[in-house]
Formats: C-alpha cells, sequence, structure tokens
C-alpha cells in the first residue's frame, strides 16, 4: 500500500453495538487491509438502507464476512490494491467507481472486492452512483432472478415511493411491460409514482374503500398482474394472493409489517392459481451472484444512466456527520428516493 495512507481512519460506530439513532456516532478505527482480490477505495458518499436501521437495532443477520461498520453501497476513489491483486476488470489507482459491499461503507475507506466495482460514469454524480448499487442490484435481482419477468407482463411494486421499487418501476417501463402499478401510504407519493416514474396506477395503501386489490383487479380487467414485490409482508400477504394472476409470483423481500399472519389468512390461491411465492435476500448472497447481479447492471442499466433514461432519484443529501438525522429522517418514512450522505 502508498505510504502516504493513513494507519486508521474516521468512521461511524454504534454506541453499545446496537440503539436508536442517537446511538450513532463517528470515532477511529484501523485503516482496512485488502485482501488479494480486493481494492481500498477512498469514499465521497455512501447511501442508507433499510437494512442498516435494522443492524443497527441487532435486527439483522450480518454476513459473516462483513464489518461491524455498517453500509453496503458507495461511492469513491481508488487508492490502493495489494501486491498481485486479482483485478480482472482492470482498475487502476485514481479510478472513480462506485459498488457493493458486505459492510463498511460508513466510513472514509473501504477494503472491497474489485469484482463488485463499476466504473463512475462521468455524467453523474458522486452522490447518485452512491444510490445505484444495493437498489438496482436488488431490483434487477427481484424483477428477473426471482421474479421470471419477461416483456408483455404486469407487475405491482409495493412501497412505490421506495428506492428499489423506484429502480424496479423504470426497469419495467423500459423493457415494455404490459402494466406497472405501486402502492404507497401517502397520497404525493402515490402521485409520484404515476406523475414522475409513469405507473399506469398507484393506489394508497391505507385507504379501504376501494382498497389496491379491487384497484387493481379493476384496472386489468380482473385478470390481476403477473408479479408482485413486497416489502411489507404480513399485512399485505392475503391481498398479494387475491391480487395475483394465474401463474403469478409474489416476490418477498421484507416484512415492514411484520412476519405473523393473522387468522383467517386463505391461502388456496396457491392451488388454485397455481402462484409461487419466493423470498429472498442480497446481501447473504455469495460473490459470484452477486457478480452476476453487478454484471448484469453494467449492461442494462449502466447505459440507460448515461443517456438519462434512466434516473438516480436523490431525495436529500447530508453530511456524514450529520448520520444521526439522516437515520431519523428514513425512520420518519417521508422519503422519495435515495438519502445519502457525502463525506467531505
Amino acid at each position: 500500500m502508498p505510504d502516504n495512507l493513513p494507519d486508521k481512519m474516521r468512521a461511524v460506530a454504534i454506541k453499545n453495538n446496537t440503539g436508536p439513532a442517537d446511538a450513532l456516532h463517528i470515532t477511529t478505527i484501523p485503516l482496512p487491509k485488502p485482501t488479494a482480490s480486493q481494492a481500498l477505495v477512498k469514499i465521497h458518499a455512501f447511501g442508507l438502507n433499510r437494512m442498516d436501521l435494522l443492524q443497527r437495532e441487532g435486527r439483522y443477520p450480518v454476513p459473516p464476512q462483513a464489518p461491524s461498520t455498517l453500509g453496503v453501497e458507495f461511492s469513491g476513489t481508488v487508492v490502493s490494491f495489494p501486491p498481485g491483486a486479482d483485478n480482472p476488470e482492470g482498475f487502476k489507482e485514481g479510478d472513480e467507481v462506485f459498488g457493493l459491499a458486505y459492510g463498511g461503507a460508513y466510513a472514509e475507506y473501504i477494503a472491497v472486492s474489485t469484482h463488485m466495482l463499476v466504473r463512475k460514469p462521468s455524467e453523474l454524480s458522486w452522490e447518485q452512483c452512491a444510490g445505484i448499487p444495493e437498489t438496482w442490484i436488488t431490483a434487477l435481482q427481484a424483477l428477473y432472478l426471482v421474479g421470471g419477468y419477461t416483456p408483455g407482463k404486469s407487475v405491482l411494486w409495493h412501497a412505490g415511493a421506495s428506492s428499489v421499487s423506484i429502480a424496479g418501476i423504470q426497469l419495467a417501463r423500459a423493457d415494455g411491460a404490459a402494466k406497472v402499478f405501486a402502492t404507497a401510504r401517502q397520497d404525493a407519493k402515490c402521485e409520484f409514482c404515476v406523475k414522475e416514474l409513469g405507473c399506469d396506477g398507484a393506489l394508497n395503501s391505507t385507504k379501504e374503500e376501494p382498497g389496491w386489490v379491487e384497484e387493481v383487479l379493476k384496472a386489468t380487467e380482473g385478470k390481476g398482474v403477473d408479479i408482485v414485490v413486497d416489502f411489507v409482508g404480513a399485512d399485505y400477504f392475503q391481498g398479494n394472493l387475491d391480487v395475483l394472476a394465474r401463474d403469478g409470483r409474489a416476490v418477498h423481500l421484507g416484512a415492514m409489517s411484520g412476519t405473523k399472519l393473522p387468522a383467517g389468512v386463505d391461502i388456496s390461491a396457491f392451488i388454485r392459481k397455481r402462484i409461487r411465492f419466493e423470498g429472498s435476500s442480497l446481501r447473504s448472497r455469495d460473490e459470484e451472484y452477486q457478480g452476476k447481479l453487478r454484471d448484469q447492471l453494467v449492461e442494462h442499466a449502466l447505459p440507460k444512466f448515461k443517456d438519462g433514461s434512466f434516473k438516480v432519484l436523490i431525495d436529500k443529501v447530508f453530511n456524514w456527520e450529520d448520520v444521526v438525522e439522516a437515520h431519523k429522517y428514513m425512520e420518519s418514512n417521508q422519503s422519495k428516493g435515495k438519502i445519502i450522505c457525502k463525506i467531505s
């Protein structure tokens, strides 16, 4: 490693290892040492994700290879490689990149696999690039690998103003979806999904009459949708079964409303409509799996970022020294798009 690199760096830590947003603080920890398959990157910005909130509270199963520092997506500059580094993409010191990591992005430096780095397009800012990796790779995984999407299918994205759904809505629309719907819990977010993202319909899921299930069935002439991508969990389980078309797929990525199903849930649709319900995650996957999705991001989405077809929508940018406020803002559920922290 270059002689001018420090031995230590600043990073966000959690007092007593778990706790509320106020437990976050910046401390000094040793500089990470990259392994033979990694590069050391100086971070300029990092993205927040809901898993960060859960990990902070001690409610997220962290992969064994992840450092204790939060954060899985970032943008920055390559500063060094270990001798004989595995570097198939030919990255060089000084290259501007963004990437996905198992953890450690809430810091000044990160050691990250060269297989998970992507060259930063000049058309995008550091903040925009920091909001791409986890969000867009998760959307690609949900839509294609798990959901089995092909052009002409219809898709419903719950939590439509969340970063993953914003990405997924754009992917589906660009790839010839018959219809794209969304749900959200605020009228302003529903309006955003239609006017800004081009959804065919966006339904406020807090309204009971008519509910989102009835509205989607009406808009599809009773057929339902082919794919539902859900982050909400228990409260939407029955509705997902009801709204899915024959041979439909539900992709379960989160459980914001809990994991215990209420009494009276009717699962007959699994047989009657031949529904497939599949849960998935990204962070727990091995590097080979994640690397294939990284390649799909580069091939499928990166050109559209460059020409402006795909938008990286940022709701708010915080200085990383205000990370407590950033976490509280995410917890408030006000955001429409990514929340980013920049390192000045």
